[in-house]
């Protein structure tokens, strides 16, 4: 490597990095709390049998998982505005990320509820509790202790998945990159520091990952 070369990918660290925590972070956590939200709402009413709902809650997540992510942002940022409705690219990208992403959390949410046992139900309605606190005091909190490793492997990977947000002019640490290479002309550095730092983020969402699952682990085994 040489010295131009180290001085480029030093220089740009932290231009590189800055974006990652002001904007792919956000974004992350933005579009996944939205994303949450949506599969359990999505997941109740499958698991419930809603007759009129539930196809709805099929059709939405066959349409959302059988199409490209990347596809989806480019049908809200520049599809919409021909009918009209303008989004700027952060709100956007938190649209796109929160409606995909729910759609793949509600299956591991729905597979979640229906792991917890039915006599445990029947149970709650022995003991004189209504649906709404069966829900909430018996299904959601095993249902989300069993989701927990899957959901958290969802959130890695929508960390990554932001970079598709550079298309729609999103300045995420990807797109920070593109432009760092275009005036320097040193791709395969840059391209190689980039991907180090979402490894850094990656790795450091692992580690939360594996300390929820002892604290869940703990919790559930108190609870037993």
């Amino acid at each position: 490597m040489t010295d131009r070369v180290w001085g480029i990918l030093v220089d740009s660290f932290p231009k590189i990095l800055l974006p990652g925590l002001r904007m792919t972070i956000p974004l992350t956590v933005i579009a996944f709390a939205l994303a949450m939200v949506i599969a359990t709402v999505v997941a109740l009413i499958q698991f419930a049998h809603v007759k009129v709902l539930t196809p709805l809650a099929r059709f939405y997540i066959w349409v959302i998982r059988g199409t490209p992510l990347l596809v989806q942002l480019f049908v809200v940022f520049y599809g919409l505005p021909n009918l009209g409705v303008y989004l700027d690219a952060f709100p956007a990208a938190v649209l796109v990320f929160s409606i995909n992403e729910g759609a793949y959390c509600a299956e591991t949410m729905r597979g979640a509820l229906e792991s917890v046992s039915v006599g445990q139900i029947e149970a709650g309605y022995c003991v004189g509790m209504s649906y709404t606190q069966i829900m909430w005091r018996i299904v959601l909190p095993q249902a989300l202790r069993t989701a927990f490793p899957p959901l958290s492997n969802s959130l890695i990977s929508m960390v990554k998945d932001t970079s598709l947000a550079a298309n729609i002019t999103v300045m995420e640490m990807f797109m920070a990159t593109q432009r760092i290479v275009a005036r320097t002309y040193e791709p395969l550095a840059l391209y190689l520091e980039v991907a180090l730092i979402y490894l850094l983020f990656s790795t450091a969402m692992t580690a939360l990952q594996r300390w929820g699952e002892k604290k869940l682990t703990v919790g559930g085994a108190l609870h037993a």
